[in-house]
């Protein structure tokens, strides 16, 4: 078996090459490389594609978050709930803008920030929360829009590793589910584009989806430095824009996302029913059903944390790449410390034990039963 990654942008390339280096070769030709028609079609198509009314495109998915904290005026000192189990970009944006990030803990099953954690941390302060949809499916967003009301807070989504996933809002009296993609349900919704995401291009993108004209207004503004009009400037911005080149890219990947999504789907099955016998792991549990995760990584609990390492290594050792997602919850991470003096037990225990296997939309079913077999026989010797 040759070796098997956990992501595989050069085969990406190799598949759609004809395609790709046609779109590239287009943008080349019409010397417009920033914004102009390719990243103005891109942002209608995605925004037809989430159903939501504001697209705006920017240079990666940390500038989102930023751009959409920047975009709600918050003051100085300002609380923001953000979960201690993620990427650093989230808590990263709220210190580098003056604000306090409030790190909360996460369900010790689904990765997602715990709705009892947001509560207790709810202050006088409290100005923002900012959910992330963790691995690839959505947090619980009836809850946290009902806190936003309750307690009059901003909610920016973090969805840049969820994009194509559900919410499923259910209306017991009328009895139907409504479907909304994560992004578009909170005040703002934020998205990367790196090379590893569902939707992804070949360097840095991001994105902010809004239904709010003013916000969507104010946003527009200070990703362009500020700018109303060439040389007028209304606001204090930063200079953040998506090139054509990968705008034209993310075009071409928009069009085969619902599929890509799909075959992660399929292969989670098979990781499913080939590690279902196992006692010593914990598989992915499923918040509103397997049809609304995405699966940008499918990410196991091996319930001794002594073996998760000695698993990694092993896999590594037969040729299967794998990742830790996260090492250290951010509450421990030495920038973050003095945020937190509480301990965050779920977020710790994770940490430990946690590993994430080969899952892009590449794999063959062949490929994820080798993986699958390699991880019974460490088990069972």
């Amino acid at each position: 078996m040759n070796k098997i990654n956990i992501i595989d942008t050069a085969q990406e390339y190799k598949n759609n090459k004809k395609n790709i280096d046609k779109a590239v070769l287009n943008v080349l030709k019409s010397g417009i490389y920033i914004n102009g028609p390719e990243v103005k079609s891109f942002e209608d198509e995605l925004s037809k594609f989430l159903n939501v009314k504001h697209c705006i495109s920017c240079a990666n998915g940390t500038d989102a978050l930023k751009i959409a904290l920047l975009s709600l005026d918050l003051k100085s000192g300002d609380e923001v709930i953000v979960p201690s189990f993620t990427f650093v970009s989230t808590a990263e944006v709220v210190v580098l803008l003056g604000f306090k990030p409030v790190f909360v803990d996460v369900d010790p099953r689904t990765f997602l920030i715990d709705i009892e954690s947001i509560k207790k941390n709810i202050t006088k302060k409290t100005r923002a929360i900012i959910p992330v949809h963790l691995f690839g499916q959505s947090a619980d967003m009836k809850e946290i829009m009902e806190l936003s009301k309750k307690n009059k807070l901003w909610v920016i989504e973090d969805s840049a590793q969820s994009l194509g996933s559900h919410f499923v809002f259910k209306n017991k009296i009328k009895n139907v589910e409504i479907k909304k993609f994560t992004g578009t349900i909170g005040h703002i919704g934020t998205t990367s584009f790196y090379p590893t995401k569902n939707l992804n291009c070949f360097g840095d993108g991001g994105a902010m989806f809004t239904n709010n004209n003013l916000i969507a207004k104010k946003i527009r503004l200070i990703k362009n430095h500020g700018q109303e009009k060439k040389y007028t400037y209304k606001e204090v911005g930063l200079n953040s824009r998506l090139d054509a080149i990968q705008a034209t890219i993310l075009r071409l990947n928009l069009k085969t996302l619902n599929q890509s999504n799909n075959k992660r789907r399929a292969l989670a099955e098979i990781y499913n029913n080939e590690l279902k016998s196992l006692d010593k792991i914990l598989l992915p549990k499923y918040s509103f059903g397997i049809e609304n995760h995405i699966f940008h990584q499918y990410t196991i609990i091996v319930k001794n944390s002594q073996n998760r390492n000695l698993l990694k290594n092993y896999l590594n050792e037969n040729g299967v790449s794998s990742m830790v997602y996260y090492p250290k919850p951010l509450h421990k991470e030495i920038p973050y410390k003095i945020y937190n003096k509480s301990k965050l037990i779920n977020s710790e225990v994770l940490s430990k034990k946690v590993i994430s296997l080969p899952i892009h939309p590449l794999l063959t079913k062949k490929e994820i039963v080798w993986v699958s077999n390699l991880i019974k026989n460490f088990f069972r010797s």
